[in-house]
């Protein structure tokens, strides 16, 4: 990684760590459009277990849970992950939930070819250089069974915010503090190489609304 990327990532994860910790409901409690979408999509495929990378305080795995999927949680602040656990524990979904710290910039953690599918909202317009986009999705696509699934939803270049806040270069924004990478088709289709491609829809999400893709593919049989 090079050593501005290193810095970058660093410092968004202590963003990140200070932004959980003030505010146990950050992104709210209702789970996003995206996962209500992609439960009805697993479901309708036969999955029931999910990975979920980056899912913060875990509105969204907590939603799998309640809907009958085993799911496994992981994200890089263990703040985020400790409310997450709390509220499992609160809801008595424990029994389908675990959570456990990772970084996606290093392996994952499960064994080639386990996994029925992976979910990850918004975590690719993170602070990730193009490089640890293609090593994340190469590692996602090791992990997973043949046919598995990985949907996952990134900012898109049609939002209204796009190269707005600090430039930090290759496709990568500053704002309020937080880095943004705007995905646009290029790109998405440079990350789908190698794999089945399903889909790559146009939606949006949240009050503004924020304009995202979303999209879905899977490792070949």
């Amino acid at each position: 990684m090079k050593t501005g990327y290193m810095e970058l990532a660093r410092a968004q994860q202590e963003r990140w760590q200070a932004a959980y910790a003030s505010n146990p409901r950050l992104h709210g409690a209702e789970p996003s459009q995206a996962a209500r979408w992609t439960t009805r999509l697993f479901a309708a495929a036969g999955i029931d277990d999910v990975l979920e990378l980056g899912a913060g305080q875990g509105r969204d795995a907590l939603y799998f849970a309640r809907q009958g999927f085993s799911v496994h949680a992981t994200d890089f602040s263990e703040t985020a992950l400790d409310q997450l656990r709390l509220s499992a524990q609160r809801d008595g979904l424990d029994d389908r939930l675990t959570a456990a710290l990772h970084d996606v910039r290093d392996p994952l953690p499960p064994a080639d070819g386990t996994v029925n599918s992976v979910f990850a909202n918004q975590l690719l317009s993170m602070a990730l250089s193009r490089d640890e986009l293609r090593a994340l999705v190469a590692e996602i696509r090791r992990v997973l069974r043949p046919g598995g699934l990985f949907v996952y939803t990134a900012w898109s270049t049609d939002d209204a915010s796009v190269a707005c806040g600090i430039d930090h270069g290759d496709g990568l924004y500053e704002q309020r503090g937080f880095a943004v990478r705007y995905f646009d088709r290029d790109l998405v289709d440079d990350l789908a190489e190698g794999w089945e491609f399903g889909a790559a829809d146009a939606c949006t999400e949240g009050p503004e609304p924020r304009h995202l893709w979303r999209v879905t593919q899977a490792k070949p049989a």
